[in-house]
């Protein structure tokens, strides 16, 4: 009979485990996808408004699709680029991959 009493005292007094582990472990994944996936991909989007920010009419560019031509008018969100003579295309700036080296178009 005093072995249970004494078994129901020592359960009675252990405390529950801690959350900070798995605290600690959440905080860590956390850091980890920040720096490795959402960091890289604000500062290329970043790199890319500038980009898009900086091209001006006469520039040599080529978009996400692989078209290449020559910006000949822009106008808020959009342009028109000459890809071949008398042809013009429209569309919008965010399409824009790089600016290409001037004379590049000759060249090719």
């Amino acid at each position: 009979m005093f072995q249970n009493v004494y078994a129901v005292t020592e359960n009675a007094t252990q405390q529950p485990p801690s959350n900070l582990p798995m605290f600690f472990m959440m905080g860590m994944f956390f850091l980890v996808f920040y720096f490795f996936i959402l960091r890289p991909k604000q500062k290329k989007e970043q790199e890319h408004n500038a980009l898009i920010n900086k091209i001006d009419k006469g520039d040599e560019i080529m978009t996400y699709s692989g078209l290449m031509g020559k910006i000949t008018r822009i106008k808020d969100d959009y342009l028109v680029i000459n890809i071949a003579d008398n042809v013009d295309i429209k569309m919008q700036k965010n399409h824009v991959r790089t600016v290409l080296p001037k004379g590049t178009l000759k060249n090719i």
